[in-house]
């Protein structure tokens, strides 16, 4: 395993929620969302609402980006916090089997009503690159099909 590969794990795998922006009608939106990732780390997972503004937005343009940081609100996360950028394709999963929907549940199992839930969406990011960022260093990843 690269050491990107284990920082990409690390950082993505043990954080819960991730900051998503879409694009709708010309104008960026953030929302945080509960977020989980395949072993593979080339895909993100996460589940919203078919109501959403968020849901409304990737319908119209699936182009987005989600932020994943390992910050402690402390002052050394100056030096040694490390923020992750996913840009990606975000598609709803519609596979019969739902494996990316079990890749969620096994993280966030707390949510299963919300997910199971014929209002949501269980929406899959594509990532077609990773921006690893720090204090002083940014390094770009491209993932390979």
């Amino acid at each position: 395993m690269s050491g990107h590969e284990k920082l990409l794990r690390d950082v993505t795998s043990t954080q819960y929620f991730a900051v998503l922006s879409t694009l709708g009608e010309g104008v960026p939106y953030s929302n945080l969302v509960s977020l989980a990732v395949s072993d593979d780390l080339r895909s993100l997972v996460f589940a919203t609402g078919r109501s959403t503004r968020k849901y409304v937005n990737m319908q119209g343009n699936s182009n987005v980006s989600l932020l994943v940081d390992n910050r402690s609100n402390e002052p050394a996360d100056i030096s040694q916090a490390v923020a992750i950028t996913a840009i990606g394709i975000a598609l709803e999963e519609t596979d019969e089997g739902r494996p990316f929907q079990t890749i969620f549940l096994n993280k966030h199992p707390h949510l299963k009503q919300f997910v199971e839930d014929p209002g949501t969406a269980t929406m899959v990011v594509t990532v077609r690159e990773y921006i690893i960022a720090g204090f002083d260093r940014t390094q770009r990843v491209a993932m390979s099909r």
